[in-house]
C-alpha cells in the first residue's frame, strides 16, 4: 500500500506554522500522485492551498485519530512524528494535567511548577506490585519497574534522571528515593529509610541555587546508590557527586542567588547560637547580594534553616560539628568582604583594621597578619632559591575568590562523606538501585568549560543509551522468531573519541596546562591545527580564533576557550593554605587532611622519580578527574540495568499548565515498527472479518485477513506471538475500521429514520381521524348540555332556598346539642372520677388487709409444720427402734420354724381371713361411694337454687346503682375533705411565703390533688427518660470513638511490639552464634518472644518452667484504657438496666392482679393435697400396724409365704388393684374439696368488696356462683391458649423444614449455574469443595442430635435407676413388715447385675503442674483447623483451654491461672505471627479467641453476662480469680488476630479485584482494544486465565464458608464483609483514577454490572444489614459519573449532587482521564471541567486522591452466650490431650 493511498478526503494532516509551529487541517478532495497542490481546511473554517515541492513531493504529515490522541505511551500512536508527539504532550499537560508520558523505554516528565497531590502515601501504595504498563504513567511506575527487576533477576538498577535546568531532575530523584524507603524498608536500623531521604535537603541546601530558569537548580551531579538485603530491604547509601559549580560561590549573574545554605545562615543570623558569627542581612555581603535578588517567592531561608539543622542531626552529625560547618561558611561570606588596596599596578595591600578579615581569622583561628600577608603576595620557586613577589589588586582578589571556592568545596566534600558515613549499614548489601541526576545537554550564548564537561556527560549517557536500545530491540526480534538485519541507530562514538580520546580535546587541554607560559589562545591554536582536518565533529567559528564547534548527538556547540585552562587548573595559593593548616580549628583541620596526605605522597614519589620536579606536575586536572570519574560512572551504568527519565521545561516563565513550547522533542526513539498481539488484532479489528474469514486458530485467522488487507507483505511481519507492522500500517488499518464502522452508522440511521418517518405519518392520520370524532362528539354534547342547563336553573333555584333554610335550622340545632354533649360529658366524667378514687381506697384497703392476714396464716402454718416434723421425728426415731429389735430378733424366729407344713396351712387360713376383710373393705368403699352420689346430687340440687338466686340478684340489681353512685359519691367527698384539710395544714407556712402565686394556687386548689401528682411524676418521669435516652446517646458516641483510638493504639503497639520481637530474635541469633551454650528467654504474654514456639520440641522440653514464671507486661497507657472503656461500659449497662427495670415493674404489676387469684387457689388446692396426704399416710400407717400386729400376734410355727409363689402373687395383685381403686377415690375427694375449698375462697371475697357497699342476701351464693363461673373459663381459656402455643409452635418447626429445604434447593440450583459457568478443572474444585461443605454440615447435625440423645439417655438411666431403687426399697419393706422375718431371712438369694452409677462431670480439666507448654504445643501450635471444623465441635481449643482455667480456679492456684493465661496468648500470637498468612489459620484462632473471651465473661459471676446462662452454667462460674484484666487482653489479641485477618484476605483477593471488576468485559464487541504501544498491559492475574466476577464472589463464598464453619461470631463475620467490600471498593476506584484507559463509558456499564452481582450476593447471604452496601457507594458514583451526560451546567450541577461519597479531586480526576473507546463519543471539554471546579471549590475534604487501602474500620466484640453445657464436651484422642483428665 501506497503512503500517498492515505491521502483522501476528510483525512487530516499538520502543516507548519510559524507561530503554532504546527497547525492541524483537513483534506477537502483526495489526493492523486502528481499533483502540486494540496486543498486543505484549517480548523477555524479558513481553506487554504499547500504547494508540494515537486523535487522531494513532501507531503505533511499525517494526523493520527482522534482515538489515539493522549495516549499513555507516544509508540502507541499511528504516526510517531514531531507534530503528532508535540501535540499528544500537549493534550496530557495542558488539557488532562498529566505530567507523565511513556515513549517507548523511556518516561517524560514535563515540569508542572507547582504541587500535585498525586506523590502521597496512596499513591505509593497503589503503584507498589504493579507492572510498569498496568498503571498510567509515573516515576513510582519506574521506580517499581526497577525495584522489581532487582528482587527478580537479582541485577544492580539504575534510574538516570537527566534534563536542561528547571526541568524537575532533583525533584524526580527525590521522590525515586521516598518510594523505595517506603516501599521497601529497612533490614537494621528503624531509621535508615528517614536517613536517606534527611539526606536530600542538606545535599540541596550545599549544593542548589536559584537561577534564571530554576528556583532550585542543582550545581552539581549525583548519583545514589540505594543498597539492599536479600529480602529487598535498604541497607544503607552511598551517594557520588560530580563536577560541582564552584564558580557560583564568587560569582552569580543578575536575578540568581548563591547556595542556599549562605542566604539560611543570614536569615537566622538573629538566633543566640550564631551571634559569635557576627552575620546580618544578606545584601551585606559581597558574595550574597550580586544577583540583587536573595529572596525566593513561598520560600522561608529561616524555616529552611531548621529543616537543614533537623537533617544533620538526624543522620547523626552532632551539634557541634553542625556550628562548626556553619562558623566555616560565615567565615567565607566575611572572606568576601575583605577589601584590597590598589598602590601601583603590582602591588596591593589589606589595611591592617580590615574587620572583615579579623572576623574571618578569628572564626578560622588563624594568624590576622600571615593571612592579610598571602593574600597580597605569593612564593615563587626557582631550582636555586625561593622569593616572595606581590601581586596587584586584581590577582589579590581573584586569590581571594580561589581561596573561598577552595574552602567551600572542601566543606562540601566533607559534608558528602559524613552523609556516606551515616548511611553506611554494617549490613552486607546485596544489591542496589543507583539514581542518577546529573545535567542535560546545554546550550547557551556563551558556553565555558563547565557546558563542555556536561555535556561531554549526556554524549557518554546517550552512547550508553543507543546501546540499550540496540540490545531491547534485536532480544525481542529473536524472541518473535523474524528475520532481521542489522539495526542502523545513530553511533556517537566519534564524537566522544574528540573528547577523550589520545590527542582529543581533554588531553590537549591537560597538555597546555602544564606548559609553564600556556594560554586559552595557544590551547586554541593547537586544537585547530591537530582536530580540525582529522575530526569530522568538529569546526572552527568563522569570525572568531579564540573559539571551537563540536556537533554533539543533540546539537552543535560552540565553546569560547577564554578560561578553560583556569578552571582546568583549579589552582590556590599555597601559602594561604598552609595558614590554614595552622589553624587550632578542628574541622578547617580535617577537611585538609587529604592535602596533607597527597603532598607526602607526591613527595615521597618525586625524590624517588625526578627530584627537580614541582608538585604542580602530579596534580590531576579538573577534566582528567571529570574524565575518571565519568568512566568509573558509565563502568557502574553497564553493569546494571537501566532505566531512563527524560524532564522537560515546559516554558521559560514558570508557568503552571499554561503552555508547552518545545521547538524539538529531546527525547531519541526511532519507531521502525509496531507490535500487536494477536489477541490484541482479532479484538481490534474483529469488525474487519467476515463470518467464513474465523478460524479457531487465532493465529492464522489474523494471517488470512491480513493477507487480504494489505498486499505488500513486507508491510508487516508475522512473529510467533506478536505481528510487526511499519509504519503507517496500523493507521491504515484504523482508517479501514473507521470507514466500515461509519458505513454501518449510515446504515443504522437509514433504517431508523425509516422506521420513524413512517411512525410518524401513521400517527399523524390516526390523530386526524380522532380529532374529527371528538369535534362533532363536542358540538352535540355543547346542544344538550344547554337543554340541561336551562332545566336546570330553576331546579337549582329552588334548592338553593330549601338549603339555605334547612342549613340555618341545622346549625341551631347542631348548637344546642352539643352545648348539652359538652355539659353531660363534663358532669359525667366528674362522677366517674370520684368513682375511681373512691374504688382505688377501697382495693388499697382489701390488698392490704388480705396481706396481713396471708401474713400470720403462714406464721402459724410455718409453726405447725415446725411441730408436726418435730412429733414425726420422735416417732420415727421410735419405729426406727423398733424395727432394729425386730430385725435382731430374726435368728429367734429361725429356730422356731419348725414343721413348714403347719405354718403353711396356718398362713393359708389367714390369707382366708384377709380375703374376707378384703371383701368388707369393698362393700365400705361403695357404701362411700353412693354417699358421695347422694352429695353430688344434693350439690347440684343446691346449684340450681343458686341460679335462680342469680337471676332474682340480677333483678334487684338494677335499682342498687343508684344508690352505690350516691353513697360512693359522699364517701369520697368526705376522703377529699380530709386529705385537703390535712395538705392545707401542712402547707400553710409555704402559702404564707409564696403569696405571690396566689392565681396559681387557687388553680391548683380547685384541681384534683391526686391528678396534679400523677401529672407532674408523668412529666417528670419523660424528661428523666428523655435525658437519659440523651445521655445513653452520648456515652455510646464517646465509647466508639474512645474504642477506635484504643485500638489504633492497639495495632500501634502491636507493631511496635513485633518490631521489639524480631530485634529480640535477631539479638538471641547473635549471641547464639557466639556462645553455644544454654540459652534463657523472657517468657511473657507480648509478642516479643513469639519465636520460641517456632521449634515446637524445645518448646516442649525447655520451656514448661518459664511458662509458669511469665510476668504481667507493665502496660500503663493500656490500663488507663481498659479502665476508662470499662466504665463507660458499666454506665451504659447501668442505664439499659434502669430502663428495664421501669418497663418490667410496669409489666409485672399489671400481671400480678391477674395471677393471685389463679396463685390464691392453687396454693389452697396444694394445701388441701398435702393434708389429705398427710391424714392418708396417717391411716395407712396405721393399717400397717395393725397389720404387722396381727401377722406377729399368729403362732409362731406359722410364716408367711415364699415371694414368688402362688399365695404370694394373689395376695400382690390383690393389694394392688386395692391400691389402685383407693387412689382414684382419693383424686375424687381432692378435687371436691378443692372445689368447695374456692367456693369458700370465693365467697369471702365477695364478702370482703360489698362489706362497705351492700350485701346482695344473706350467704352471697349469687356473686358465688357467677365467680366460680369465671374460674372455670378461665382454666378452660389457659388450656386452650396452650393447645394453641403447642400447635404454633409445631407449624414453625414445619415452615422452618420447609424454608430449610427451599434454601437448600436454591443452593443446590445457583452451585451448578456457577460451576457450569467455571472451566473443568475449577469445576471440580467447587463441587469438591460444595461436597465438602454438605458433608460438614451434616456432620455437625448429626453430632448435634447425638449430643442430644445421649443426654436423653443419661438422663432417663438416672430415673430408671432411681425407679428401681425406690421399688426395691418398697418392696423389701412391704417383705419385712408382711411376711415375717424368718422368711426373709431363710429365701435364698439371687444374683443381681451390678451396673456402674455414670460419673456426673463438673466440666473441668485436670492437668499437672507444667503441662501448659505440651497443651499449648498440642492444641495450638500443631492443630490442624480444617479436620478440628470439620469434625469436632466450634471453637473445642477454647473450650478445653477454659475448662482448664477453670480446674486452676477450682483448687486456687493463682500460678497456674496466670501460666496458662500466659502461655495461651503467646502461643496464639506465636502461631499468628509464624502462619499469619494463611486465612484458615487466622479465621480459625480469631473464632477460638473471641469464643475464649466470651467464655471469661460468661462464667466471671458478673449479673450483666449470667443472666443468658442455664442454673448449671452458673454453677460453674469462676469463683476464686476476678480475670477483667485478662478479658481485655484478650480482647486486645482478638482485634489484632481480626486486622491480621484482614490482611489476608487483602492478599487472597488483591490479584482477583482488578482482573475481574475493571478489566474483564463480560460483552465484547466492536469497542475492541486500543493500540497499547511498546509497554503492553499485563493480565492481573499470574496464570492468564479469564478472571470474572463470578470468580471473585466463588472466592468471598469460600471465606464465608470458612468462617462460618470454624463458629466465627455472626456479628463479626458482618465486620470481615464489610471491610471486605470495603477494600474491593478501594482498590477499583484505585486503579480507576490511575488508569486511563479504564475511564469510559463501556466500562462504567460493566462496573455497574459487577457491583449488582455482589449486592445479590449479600442478599442471598443475608447480610445487607452489615454495612457492606455503604461501603460501594463511591465506587457506584464513579460508575455513574462514566455514564452521565457531561456537556452543560445543569449535567455539572446534577454531576456535584450526585457525587457525595466522592471527592472534588477525585471527581476532576475521572473526567480528565475520560477517554473515548470509539470515535463517535466525546471527550470532556477543558470548560465543563473548570465548570465543576468552580461548583466543587467550597467543599472542605481530604485532598488526597485515592482512597486508603490499608483502612481498617473500628470493631467491637458483642457478647455472646455459648449454649454448649461444658460437662458434654469430650476430648477427641486426634488432639494427644491423654495427659489431661475431665473432672
Amino acid at each position: 500500500m501506497a503512503a500517498s493511498e492515505l491521502y483522501t478526503k476528510y483525512a487530516r494532516v499538520w502543516l507548519p506554522d510559524a507561530v503554532d509551529v504546527w497547525k492541524s487541517a483537513e483534506l477537502t478532495r483526495d489526493y492523486t500522485p502528481g499533483d502540486q497542490v494540496l486543498s486543505l481546511q484549517l480548523e477555524d473554517g479558513t481553506d487554504v492551498e499547500h504547494r508540494i515541492d515537486p523535487q522531494t513531493n513532501g507531503l505533511p504529515p499525517l494526523r493520527n485519530p482522534n482515538i489515539l490522541v493522549g495516549e499513555n505511551d507516544l509508540t502507541a500512536l499511528s504516526y510517531l512524528h514531531e507534530p503528532a508527539v508535540l501535540h499528544n504532550l500537549k493534550v496530557r499537560f495542558i488539557d488532562s494535567k498529566l505530567i507523565y508520558t511513556y515513549c517507548g523505554i523511556v518516561l517524560v516528565a514535563i515540569n508542572p511548577y507547582e504541587s500535585l497531590h498525586i506523590y502521597e502515601a496512596d499513591i505509593i501504595s497503589a503503584y507498589s506490585g504493579q507492572n510498569m504498563g498496568d498503571m498510567d504513567p509515573h516515576i513510582f511506575a519506574v521506580a517499581e519497574e526497577a525495584y522489581k527487576q532487582m528482587a527478580r533477576d537479582e541485577r544492580n538498577q539504575s534510574i538516570i534522571v537527566s534534563g536542561e535546568s528547571g526541568a524537575g531532575k532533583t525533584v524526580s530523584a527525590k521522590y525515586t528515593m521516598r518510594y523505595f524507603a517506603t516501599v521497601s524498608g529497612s533490614s537494621g536500623e528503624a531509621s535508615i529509610e528517614e536517613r536517606v531521604l534527611a539526606s536530600s535537603p542538606i545535599m540541596e541546601a550545599l549544593g542548589n541555587a536559584k537561577t534564571t530558569r530554576n528556583d532550585n537548580s542543582s550545581r552539581f551531579g549525583k548519583y545514589i546508590e540505594i543498597g539492599f538485603d536479600k529480602k529487598q530491604r535498604i541497607t544503607g547509601a552511598n551517594m557520588r557527586t560530580y563536577l560541582l559549580e564552584k564558580s557560583r560561590v564568587v560569582f552569580q549573574a543578575y536575578g540568581e542567588r548563591n547556595y542556599h545554605i549562605f542566604y539560611q545562615l543570614c536569615a537566622s543570623s538573629h538566633l543566640q547560637e550564631f551571634k559569635t558569627f557576627k552575620l546580618g542581612c544578606a545584601d551585606d555581603f559581597h558574595y550574597t547580594n550580586q544577583g540583587q535578588n536573595p529572596v525566593i517567592d513561598g520560600v522561608e531561608d529561616a524555616k529552611e534553616m531548621c529543616h537543614t539543622r533537623k537533617a544533620f542531626t538526624l543522620l547523626g552529625i552532632g551539634e557541634s560539628d553542625q556550628m562548626a560547618l556553619f562558623q566555616i561558611l560565615a567565615a567565607i561570606l566575611h572572606l568576601s568582604n575583605v577589601e584590597v588596596k590598589d598602590h601601583s599596578a603590582d602591588r596591593s595591600s589589606i589595611l591592617p583594621d580590615n574587620s572583615h578579615l579579623m572576623v574571618f581569622c578569628e572564626l578560622m583561628e588563624v594568624s590576622y597578619d600571615d593571612m592579610a600577608h598571602w593574600l597580597c603576595h605569593k612564593k615563587l620557586k626557582t631550582t636555586t632559591e625561593t622569593y616572595v613577589k606581590s601581586v596587584s589588586k586584581m590577582n589579590a582578589i581573584n586569590g581571594r575568590d580561589a581561596l573561598s571556592k577552595h574552602i567551600y568545596d572542601r566543606v562540601f566534600r566533607w559534608t558528602v562523606d559524613r552523609i556516606n558515613k551515616a548511611l553506611k549499614s554494617a549490613i552486607k548489601q546485596h544489591s542496589f538501585i543507583g539514581v542518577l541526576d546529573i545535567y542535560g545537554f546545554e546550550t547557551f550564548d556563551i558556553n565555558s568549560f563547565e557546558q563542555f564537561c556536561i555535556n561531554y556527560a549526556n554524549e557518554k549517557l546517550q552512547q550508553q543509551f543507543n546501546l540499550h536500545v540496540f540490545k531491547l530491540e534485536q532480544e525481542e526480534y529473536m524472541k518473535e522468531e523474524i528475520s532481521w538485519t542489522l539495526i542502523d541507530f545513530y553511533d556517537n562514538q566519534p564524537c566522544i573519541n574528540l573528547i577523550e580520546a589520545k590527542l582529543g580535546v581533554l588531553d590537549l587541554l591537560d597538555e597546555e596546562c602544564k606548559m609553564p607560559k600556556g594560554s586559552d589562545d595557544t590551547w586554541a591554536q593547537k586544537l585547530y591545527n591537530t582536530l580540525l582536518k582529522q575530526k569530522a565533529h568538529f569546526d572552527k567559528p568563522r569570525l572568531s580564533n579564540r573559539a571551537f564547534i563540536i556537533h554533539h548527538f543533540a546539537d552543535k556547540v560552540e565553546y569560547q576557550c577564554e578560561g578553560f585552562l583556569e578552571k582546568n587548573k583549579d589552582t590556590v595559593n599555597e601559602e594561604q593554605i598552609n595558614v590554614l593548616k595552622m589553624s587550632k580549628f578542628d574541622l578547617l583541620l580535617k577537611l585538609f587532611e587529604d592535602d596533607e596526605k597527597a603532598t607526602t605522597l607526591s613527595s615521597s614519589r618525586s625524590v624517588v622519580s625526578r627530584p627537580g620536579q614541582s608538585q604542580r606536575d602530579n596534580k590531576k586536572t579538573v577534566g582528567l578527574q571529570f574524565r575518571q570519574s565519568l568512566h568509573l560512572l558509565m563502568d557502574t551504568l553497564n553493569a546494571t540495568t537501566p532505566h531512563y527519565v527524560r524532564c522537560i521545561k515546559p516554558n521559560d516563565h514558570k508557568s503552571p499548565f499554561t503552555s508547552l513550547i518545545i521547538a524539538v522533542c529531546m527525547v531519541s526513539f526511532t519507531k521502525a515498527w509496531t507490535l500487536w498481539t494477536y489477541q490484541e488484532f482479532f479484538s481490534r479489528y474483529r469488525v474487519l472479518m467476515k463470518q467464513k474469514d474465523l478460524l479457531p486458530d487465532r493465529k492464522k485467522t489474523c494471517k488470512n485477513v491480513l493477507e487480504k488487507l494489505i498486499k505488500d507483505q513486507d508491510k508487516y511481519q508475522f512473529g510467533k506471538n506478536k505481528i510487526f507492522f511499519r509504519a503507517g500500517q496500523v493507521a491504515f488499518l484504523e482508517k479501514l475500521r473507521s470507514d466500515k464502522l461509519r458505513m454501518a452508522c449510515v446504515r443504522i440511521q437509514k433504517t431508523i429514520r425509516c422506521w420513524l418517518a413512517r411512525k410518524k405519518y401513521l400517527r399523524m392520520r390516526e390523530s386526524a381521524i380522532t380529532i374529527q370524532r371528538y369535534v362533532r362528539g363536542h358540538q352535540a354534547r355543547c346542544h344538550v348540555k344547554f337543554l340541561r342547563c336551562t332545566k336546570a336553573a330553576v331546579v337549582i333555584q329552588r334548592n338553593v332556598r330549601m338549603w339555605a333554610a334547612r342549613r340555618r335550622y341545622q346549625q341551631q340545632r347542631s348548637a344546642a346539642i352539643t352545648i348539652q354533649c359538652l355539659f353531660r360529658a363534663y358532669m359525667a366524667r366528674q362522677h366517674y372520677y370520684k368513682m375511681v378514687y373512691e374504688h382505688k381506697a377501697v382495693v388499697i384497703q382489701r390488698w392490704v388487709r388480705g396481706w396481713l392476714a396471708r401474713r400470720r396464716c403462714r406464721h402459724y402454718l410455718a409453726a405447725i409444720v415446725l411441730l408436726q416434723s418435730c412429733v414425726r421425728r420422735m416417732r420415727a426415731k421410735r419405729e426406727l427402734k423398733k424395727l432394729k429389735v425386730e430385725a435382731r430378733s430374726v435368728e429367734h424366729f429361725k429356730k422356731l420354724n419348725i414343721g413348714m407344713e403347719k405354718k403353711i396351712m396356718q398362713l393359708q387360713e389367714k390369707i382366708n381371713e384377709q380375703h374376707k376383710e378384703n371383701r368388707e373393705l369393698s362393700e365400705r368403699l361403695s357404701v362411700v361411694e353412693k354417699t358421695q352420689a347422694a352429695e353430688r346430687g344434693k350439690l347440684g340440687k343446691e346449684m340450681e337454687i343458686l341460679r335462680g338466686s342469680e337471676r332474682e340478684a340480677r333483678a334487684k340489681a338494677e335499682r342498687v346503682p343508684s344508690l352505690l353512685e350516691q353513697l360512693s359519691f359522699l364517701h369520697q367527698e368526705l376522703q377529699s375533705t380530709c386529705r385537703e384539710k390535712e395538705d392545707l395544714e401542712e402547707q400553710a407556712r409555704a402559702y404564707r411565703e409564696q403569696t405571690q402565686q396566689v392565681g396559681l394556687l387557687h388553680i391548683h386548689y380547685n384541681l384534683p390533688s391526686t391528678v396534679l401528682y400523677f401529672v407532674n411524676s408523668i412529666l417528670s418521669l419523660i424528661c428523666y427518660t428523655k435525658v437519659n435516652v440523651e445521655n445513653t446517646k452520648q456515652l455510646e458516641k464517646d465509647l466508639t470513638e474512645e474504642r477506635a483510638r484504643y485500638q489504633k493504639l492497639l495495632s500501634e503497639y502491636l507493631q511496635l511490639e513485633e518490631r521489639h520481637g524480631d530485634l529480640k530474635g535477631e539479638m538471641n541469633d547473635n549471641t547464639d552464634s557466639s556462645k553455644p551454650a544454654h540459652k534463657r528467654t523472657d517468657s511473657n504474654y507480648s509478642s516479643s518472644n513469639v519465636s520460641e514456639y517456632t521449634q515446637s520440641s524445645d518448646y516442649c522440653e525447655g520451656d514448661d518452667n518459664s511458662l509458669q514464671r511469665e510476668p504481667t507486661v507493665d502496660m500503663p497507657v493500656l490500663l488507663k484504657l481498659q479502665r476508662r472503656v470499662k466504665e463507660l461500659e458499666q454506665e451504659k449497662q447501668a442505664l439499659h438496666l434502669q430502663l428495664d427495670k421501669k418497663e418490667e415493674a410496669q409489666q409485672e404489676k399489671a400481671k400480678v392482679d391477674e395471677q393471685r387469684s389463679t396463685v390464691r387457689a392453687e396454693l389452697d388446692l396444694e394445701v388441701l393435697k398435702r393434708q389429705e396426704l398427710e391424714s392418708e399416710n396417717k391411716r395407712l400407717k396405721q393399717d400397717l400396724s395393725e397389720l404387722r400386729n396381727s401377722l406377729t400376734s399368729e403362732s409362731g410355727d406359722l410364716a408367711p409365704p415364699r415371694p414368688g409363689s402362688e399365695p404370694y402373687n394373689v395376695l400382690l395383685e390383690q393389694l394392688n388393684s386395692s391400691n389402685e381403686e383407693l387412689e382414684m377415690r382419693k383424686e375424687e375427694v381432692l378435687l371436691l374439696r378443692s372445689h368447695m375449698v374456692r367456693q369458700e375462697a370465693l365467697k369471702h371475697k365477695v364478702r370482703e368488696k360489698s362489706s362497705d357497699i351492700h350485701t346482695l342476701n344473706e350467704d352471697g351464693e349469687l356473686w358465688l356462683a357467677y365467680e366460680g363461673l369465671k374460674e372455670t373459663n378461665r382454666l378452660l381459656e389457659r388450656q386452650l391458649q396452650r393447645q394453641e402455643q403447642v400447635h404454633r409452635e409445631e407449624c414453625e418447626e414445619l415452615r422452618d423444614v420447609v424454608r430449610r429445604l427451599r434454601h437448600e434447593q436454591k443452593q443446590q440450583q445457583q452451585l451448578l449455574a456457577q460451576s457450569l459457568l467455571l472451566p473443568e478443572d475449577a469445576r471440580i474444585d467447587a463441587s469438591l469443595q460444595h461436597e465438602i461443605t454438605r458433608l460438614t454440615n451434616e456432620n455437625l447435625d448429626f453430632m448435634e442430635q447425638l449430643d442430644k440423645e445421649g443426654k436423653t439417655i443419661r438422663k432417663l438411666k438416672k430415673q430408671l435407676k432411681l425407679y428401681v431403687k425406690r421399688v426395691e426399697e418398697l418392696e423389701g419393706n412391704y417383705y419385712i413388715k408382711c411376711f415375717g422375718r424368718a422368711s426373709w431371712a431363710a429365701t435364698p438369694v439371687s444374683p443381681v447385675n451390678i451396673t456402674r452409677k455414670e460419673k456426673d462431670f463438673q466440666g473441668m480439666l485436670e492437668y499437672k503442674p507444667g503441662d501448659e507448654g505440651r497443651m499449648v504445643k498440642n492444641l495450638i501450635l500443631d492443630l490442624k483447623p480444617r479436620g478440628v471444623a470439620v469434625g469436632i465441635v466450634p471453637g473445642l481449643p477454647a473450650y478445653i483451654i477454659f475448662m482448664c482455667l477453670r480446674y486452676a480456679d477450682y483448687i486456687d492456684d493463682e500460678q497456674r491461672v496466670s501460666s496458662l493465661l500466659n502461655s495461651t496468648i503467646s502461643g496464639i500470637k506465636g502461631i499468628i505471627k509464624r502462619r499469619g498468612r494463611d486465612f484458615e489459620i487466622t479465621s480459625f484462632w480469631l473464632a477460638n479467641t473471641c469464643r475464649f473471651l466470651h467464655c471469661l465473661k460468661q462464667y466471671s459471676g458478673d449479673e450483666f453476662f449470667i443472666k443468658h446462662n442455664s442454673p448449671k452454667q452458673n454453677e460453674h462460674c469462676l469463683s476464686n480469680f476476678e480475670l477483667s484484666e485478662y478479658q481485655q487482653l484478650f480482647g486486645d489479641l482478638a482485634i489484632h488476630i481480626y486486622c491480621q485477618l484482614i490482611k489476608c484476605i487483602e492478599e487472597i483477593l488483591q490479584p482477583l479485584i482488578v482482573a475481574s471488576m475493571l478489566e474483564n468485559e463480560t460483552v465484547q464487541g466492536v469497542l475492541g482494544s486500543k493500540p497499547t504501544g511498546m509497554r503492553k498491559r499485563s493480565s492481573s492475574f499470574p496464570d492468564g486465565e479469564a478472571v470474572t466476577v463470578e470468580t471473585l464472589i466463588h472466592q468471598l463464598e469460600l471465606l464465608h464458608t470458612t468462617m462460618n464453619q470454624h463458629g466465627m461470631d455472626p456479628q463479626l463475620i458482618k465486620h470481615v464483609v464489610r471491610q471486605l467490600f470495603y477494600i474491593i471498593c478501594a482498590v477499583t476506584l484505585n486503579h480507576l483514577l490511575l488508569r486511563k484507559d479504564m475511564c469510559s463509558w463501556s466500562k462504567g456499564l460493566q462496573i455497574r454490572y459487577n457491583l449488582w452481582q455482589l449486592e445479590e450476593w449479600l442478599v442471598e447471604k443475608e447480610l445487607t444489614d452489615c454495612g457492606a452496601k455503604e461501603t460501594l457507594e463511591p465506587l457506584v458514583q464513579a460508575a455513574q459519573l462514566l455514564q452521565i451526560k457531561k456537556k452543560t451546567v445543569t449535567d455539572a450541577q446534577a454531576i456535584c449532587t450526585m457525587c457525595s461519597a466522592l471527592t472534588a479531586t477525585q471527581i476532576v480526576k475521572v473526567l480528565t482521564l475520560y477517554t473515548p473507546v470509539v470515535e463517535f463519543e466525546e471527550r470532556v471539554s477543558a470548560t465543563f471541567i473548570r465548570t465543576i471546579e468552580d461548583l466543587l471549590k467550597d467543599r472542605v475534604e481530604s485532598p488526597m486522591l485515592t482512597m486508603d487501602v490499608k483502612k481498617i474500620f473500628s470493631i467491637n466484640l458483642p457478647f455472646t452466650p455459648s449454649p454448649v453445657a461444658l460437662e458434654t464436651i469430650q476430648i477427641p484422642a486426634s488432639l494427644n490431650l491423654g495427659f489431661l483428665t475431665r473432672v
